[in-house]
């Protein structure tokens, strides 16, 4: 009898074990990817920092400001202090409101660009510079504050993109680009990562 106690408890512990295993299954299905809360997008024109100076320009002439020219005062290799510009906003359509903003780092040179493109006060659109070249594009397609398709260039050219078409946070669409043409798509069907059908494009005769 004890022999069979200890054999009705095992299969107990198994069981439980099993149930365990699927409920953590189960919730791994149903995971961070799959209820991606919303960020709240990022302003176009950000508040400016405590040791931020503000320039206004007027470039068309309507007596209103059309450019933001922000800098801070520091002190360079020689001791001596200097202005240096960290952040360009423009109003290009002159509606008043701030369309670009464009970010530079230590050496003045342009580091970040983001674009407002449905005029609502928030960023649609950053591209990314490394010595002044671009390199990478990231967009809010839907407005929920988080990346949706990112571009990738090489030597100034589009060489890659890819897109998060269902929201769920991982990458399900690359287009791979060459001559300044997409030369092949492909595509995540099951949601796991991971390029399941390709396609190539033809071009025409």
């Amino acid at each position: 009898m004890p022999s069979m106690s200890k054999w009705v408890v095992g299969l107990a512990l198994v069981g439980l074990c099993g149930c365990a295993s699927d409920k953590t299954a189960k919730k791994s299905e149903t995971g961070p990817a799959q209820e991606q809360a919303r960020v709240e997008p990022e302003p176009i024109r950000p508040p400016p920092a405590a040791n931020e100076k503000v320039t206004e320009k007027d470039t068309n002439g309507d007596k209103k400001p059309d450019v933001w020219v922000y800098v801070v005062e520091e002190k360079g290799a020689d001791g001596q202090s200097r202005e240096r510009m960290v952040r360009k906003e423009l109003d290009i359509n002159w509606d008043g409101r701030v369309d670009l903003t464009t970010y530079y780092d230590a050496r003045e040179e342009r580091e970040r660009e983001a674009m407002d493109l449905d005029f609502d006060g928030k960023v649609d659109s950053v591209s990314f510079y490394e010595k002044g070249i671009n390199v990478r594009r990231e967009r809010d397609l839907n407005g929920d504050g988080r990346t949706d398709e990112w571009a990738y260039y090489e030597r100034g050219k589009l060489a890659r993109k890819e897109r998060d078409s269902n929201g769920d946070g991982r990458v399900d669409y690359w287009e791979y680009w060459e001559n300044d043409q997409v030369d092949r798509i492909g595509e995540d069907l099951d949601g796991d990562g991971n390029v399941d059908k390709w396609s190539r494009n033809t071009p025409a005769p």
